[in-house]
């Protein structure tokens, strides 16, 4: 039977140049850096040492150059536990120990981290010029300065980092983004929603009722904007399950999005670095303006008091601003499914005190934003501004 809708080849959409020197480098000339991140373990990390983790990441985003985006992304899938029973050496109790979680069902977390450099246009480009909607894209150059200049910030991120002693990065090679023969690479993976092993080939729809990835629909929900978030954000929160009067048992503050969201998904986390003076000017004109206007409407002069608590923060104590954004791609093979998990996701984003909002309209665009090293093609009006150091607390910071 003819398919009557619209279609077209990955080929044609793809925004992705190459991959040379294990960099990522989009047709629009943006050049990515992809690592492994290694996440302290669940449940033993405190609350100094989540404070810690939350000052090396700041410290290390505020080397990274003016228009570049942070973009870590934590893949949690649905397997089986399979034991390790040909390895040498191994005693009655350790053979019985594997055995005894055979076929048990957990939640595997993979960490990824993509460092991006691009231009001032790219970064306020909105869902409309998105390489999704565009009918052919023409390759730009890349600069060899600033290429030189990024990867010199990008390897001192890296040092940063690893030198906290909690978080360990690990640059990917190019066989591992791109994949080889036998194994497929980090880049194909992600368009079967795989995370490891031989990913297959699958369509991609993009119907105005829902997205789906071969069998898989796809459900994403957004904090995009600031009024989504809880009045104060904290480096990590008490876990009340495992806490009692005289203990207690501390866990990062996006942990419900995390380890604790018992399905598969996908949970991005963008910090998009712009020129914080340039932003804090504008902010400093509209202040004006809703000055002007604050006789007319009284919305007006509450605004305007809230960007001023804003330039005086900024100014107070030396933030730098950036924008922000949040989303969590969750997915099930099951209509029923999908349903249940709708629900889980706001649930958890409620008790974060986070208002969920089920975005259906900006799926595809942010799906495609988030492919490994197209993180320029964010849309710009689903961010948020804040600051660096409000932007981390809503990384996930441990694993499994």
């Amino acid at each position: 039977m003819r398919n009557t809708s619209k279609m077209t080849t990955l080929e044609n959409k793809f925004p992705l140049l190459a991959v040379e020197h294990g960099c990522i480098i989009s047709k629009d000339a943006d050049i990515t850096v992809a690592f492994e991140v290694e996440l302290p373990e669940l449940y033993t990390v405190t609350g100094a040492e989540y404070e810690a983790i939350h000052g090396c990441w700041c410290k290390a985003v505020k080397v990274l150059p003016d228009f570049s985006v942070v973009h870590k992304q934590d893949w949690f899938i649905k397997e089986r536990y399979k034991p390790e029973l040909d390895k040498d050496g191994m005693s009655f109790l350790s053979r019985s120990f594997e055995r005894h979680f055979n076929e048990r069902p957990y939640l595997k977390h993979t960490c990824y981290l993509y460092l991006t450099k691009t231009t001032k246009e790219r970064n306020r480009m909105q869902s409309n010029f998105s390489t999704l909607c565009r009918g052919h894209i023409i390759p730009k150059e890349l600069n060899k300065e600033t290429a030189a200049k990024f990867m010199e910030a990008a390897e001192q991120f890296e040092r940063i980092i690893n030198d906290s002693g909690f978080v360990r990065l690990r640059r990917l090679s190019t066989d591992e983004i791109v994949g080889t023969d036998g194994k497929a690479g980090l880049i194909e993976r992600y368009f079967s929603l795989m995370p490891e092993g031989d990913a297959t080939l699958q369509d991609i729809d993009l119907s105005a009722r829902e997205m789906r990835i071969g069998d898989n629909r796809l459900c994403l929900h957004t904090l995009s904007d600031a009024e989504d978030l809880p009045g104060t954000v904290a480096t990590d929160t008490r876990y009340e399950k495992l806490s009692t009067d005289r203990s207690d048992c501390r866990l990062s503050f996006a942990s419900p999005v995390g380890l604790l969201l018992s399905c598969n998904h996908i949970y991005n986390q963008y910090v998009i670095i712009d020129n914080s003076e340039e932003n804090l000017q504008k902010f400093e004109k509209s202040a004006r303006n809703m000055q002007s206007l604050s006789r007319y409407s009284r919305s007006n002069s509450i605004n305007r008091e809230w960007i001023d608590r804003y330039l005086n923060e900024a100014h107070s104590y030396g933030l730098t601003s950036v924008r922000a954004h949040f989303n969590v791609m969750a997915w099930s093979d099951d209509a029923e499914g999908l349903k249940h998990i709708k629900n889980d996701v706001g649930s958890q984003l409620a008790s974060m005190e986070c208002v969920p909002r089920h975005n259906t309209i900006d799926c595809p665009t942010l799906y495609w934003a988030a492919m490994p090293g197209n993180a320029a093609d964010f849309p710009a009006e689903e961010s948020f501004h804040t600051f660096i150091e409000q932007a981390v607390c809503l990384f996930t910071e441990e694993t499994n």
